[in-house]
């Protein structure tokens, strides 16, 4: 059964009398285990379809499932708790708290999951190499421990699916292979992925490409 499937999904946006088709009729599948890369260029649909495979958005037309269970169209309450217990979403900002610490926004996705803190809290921050920052805050972080800390909090769970916008868009080449080490580790658990980016360097340790245009896929290969 795949991890994650997306049937024919169409998303609309109106500003008065003007109608941007975001999403036109996409349709793919994410198997266990497996890292997909979506690449396109800006206006492309990529993270309004992110939005759509998370909850965090309802498409037009379309569903979404995961683990073979409808996402799409659930009240945002239903949503919330399946995306808590099988996802981990990484956006491009605002993944997080500025008054929490790095160790309370663990804290917090895993209360949100029902799951004990410890010792999954120890674990994820030594994961993250962020262990000696536990105690601050994202505005005493560089860049850098900025992303490997919104990682964390999206892995915190040890979801079955990671969704991650652009995670080394503004990062150096140090702090994006210690994101793809994370990424690496969260594979080989047997955890799948799903991440947009414009990376090539990055797509390239990814399993499968999927290319979207004009909010259509493109060019999907293998």
């Amino acid at each position: 059964m795949p991890i994650l499937e997306a049937y024919d999904l169409y998303r609309f946006y109106h500003v008065g009398d003007s109608e941007t088709l975001a999403l036109r009729g996409v349709s793919l599948k994410v198997a266990p285990g497996e890292m997909v890369a979506v690449m396109g260029p800006s206006g492309s649909g990529k993270s309004t379809l992110l939005a759509c495979l998370s909850g965090l958005d309802d498409p037009d037309g379309g569903a979404v499932d995961l683990l073979g269970r409808r996402l799409s169209r659930r009240p945002e309450r239903e949503r919330a708790a399946m995306r808590a217990a099988t996802i981990g979403v990484l956006l491009q900002s605002g993944n997080l708290f500025a008054h929490l610490s790095i160790e309370q926004q663990v804290q917090l996705e895993l209360r949100l999951a029902g799951k004990p803190v410890q010792p999954r809290l120890t674990e994820v921050l030594n994961q993250v190499g962020l262990a000696h920052r536990r105690h601050a805050r994202p505005a005493q972080l560089s860049g850098g421990e900025a992303a490997r800390a919104g990682l964390a909090v999206a892995l915190a769970v040890a979801p079955p699916l990671l969704l991650a916008d652009e995670p080394t868009a503004e990062v150096d080449a140090e702090t994006e292979a210690q994101i793809l080490g994370l990424f690496a580790a969260h594979r080989a658990a047997g955890g799948a992925a799903l991440i947009v980016t414009h990376s090539e360097a990055l797509a390239a340790h990814m399993d499968r490409v999927v290319r979207l245009r004009d909010g259509r896929i493109h060019a999907p290969s293998i």
